[in-house]
Parts: C-alpha cells; structure tokens; sequence
C-alpha cells in the first residue's frame, strides 16, 4: 500500500498487512525441554499468540533454528525479578543509543536487539496492554527495524527527525505523526483482535501536519504490543517489524 504524496512513513508504526500469512508447522515437544528452553532465555515472539511449542525461524544461510514462543513463558512462569527488567531494559537503550533510531544498524545490530527484546518480552509486566492505562499517551519512537518509517531510501536531511504515536484506548484511536522537515501525521481506528493486538484502519492523512487526505480502504494493518510499563514499549507489526518506543506525555489524547 502506498501514497505518492507521503511515502507512506508514518503509517509503518502499525505496520501494512504482509503477503505471508501463518507460521511454519509447529512440532510436538515434552515439556521438560519447553520449560528447560524458556529457563534458558530461549524465547522468540509470535504474533499468533500465545502457544506452547516450539517454532521454526531460519538463519540467513536458511538453516533452521528453533525457538520458544515467549507469550506462553510470560504468562506461565515467572522467572524474572524487577531487577531482571531493569538490567533487560539498560542493556537494551545502550545497545540502540548510537543506531539513529534503527537506520545504521547492521545485520548484527538488529540480530543482538533482537535477542534482548526477546528477553524483556518474556519478563513483561503488563499481560493484557490494552486494559492497561499505561498504554494511553504519546510514545517517542527509539528503534525499529522498519525502513520506511527510518526513510533511508532518502538524503538523512530529508527523513524525520523524530516520530511519535499517540494511543488512546478509551477512544480507540491513534496517530502517528512525523517531526521536521516533513510534519506527515496519520489518524487511525483501532479495533481490539485479543488483550495484546489491535487491528488498524487508517482514515485520514494530513501532509504537512495541514492538508488532509482520506486513506484509501487498503489502507490497514494490526499491531502487537508484547512489552509495557510506565517508560517503555515494545511493538511487533504484521510485516515482522520491530518497534521501540519510549513515553514522552501520558496526558496526550488523539483527536477523534
């Protein structure tokens, strides 16, 4: 899905609907190495929601991998303490601090960021995000592994310089918006699919910040929040892409 007029950026927070669909077949395993694996910190995420096996996720040379879903974990054991958090969560920001928000970040970069997100969405606090007021606010984006949020098909003096999204779940809205030199934003309605995952409906861009434009009905897309507290979140979108963000104003509520 695309727009000419915007490149489509600040639509990427949620992320478009991706042409793979389904995860791969999903082998039976006993539970001792279930728990042993998750004992282990050897969790991934899934976007299907929360299941006790083990998936396959393939390495760049296509040799596959196995990993446990970390929903299951989460929800099951409780094997992290705050002090676990805390260090998942400075490990984390000092491992993204100098990757201009994702856009010079290696392969490596993204594959240990990945391994630490993994951790903290094991240990996460708030089990159903979209009950929680701490979702509610304006969200500062601090990495994310998509590209057409970081614009680097562009000169670095015309991509954003900062993005933000705002979620308000009283009134099931949201928006993404864009700092200079651009200014796009995007409004959304967002429809609850589970306690974790909305699904989203843009309708309206404005260019500029001032002109608007209605979104066409391809337009749409579903966000999973696997990770929240007071300070932090974490995002997957249903292309796979990775989203970090930090909260800079709970008191911020997005226009109807």
């Amino acid at each position: 899905m695309a727009v000419s007029t915007l490149s489509y950026p600040a639509t990427h927070l949620f992320a478009a609907p991706s042409s793979f669909s389904g995860d791969h077949s999903i082998p039976k395993l006993r539970r001792a190495h279930i728990l042993s694996a998750a004992a282990h910190g050897g969790d991934t995420y899934s976007s299907s929601g929360p299941v006790s096996s083990i998936s396959t996720l393939y390495n760049r040379n296509g040799a596959p991998k196995w990993r446990t879903h970390v929903s299951f974990f989460s929800s099951f054991l409780n094997l992290y303490s705050a002090k676990d958090v805390k260090a998942f969560k400075e490990e984390l920001l000092e491992a993204i601090a100098p990757l201009d928000r994702g856009a010079d970040a290696s392969p490596e970069h993204q594959d240990q960021i990945e391994q630490v997100v993994r951790k903290l969405e094991a240990a996460n606090p708030t089990k159903q995000p979209l009950k929680s007021p701490l979702l509610n606010g304006k969200w500062e984006l601090l990495y994310t592994t998509s590209q057409s949020i970081l614009q680097t098909n562009k000169p670095k003096f015309l991509r954003s310089r900062r993005n933000y999204q705002g979620i308000n779940t009283d009134t099931l809205r949201a928006q993404n918006m864009e700092s200079c030199p651009t200014f796009n934003q995007v409004t959304a309605d967002l429809t609850p699919i589970n306690s974790r995952k909305v699904a989203v409906k843009f309708d309206y861009f404005k260019i500029s910040g001032l002109i608007p434009i209605k979104a066409p009905e391809t337009a749409r897309g579903s966000l999973e929040i696997t990770y929240l507290d007071e300070e932090l979140r974490v995002s997957r979108g249903d292309k796979g892409n990775l989203f970090i963000l930090k909260m800079v104003d709970p008191s911020y509520r997005v226009p109807l």
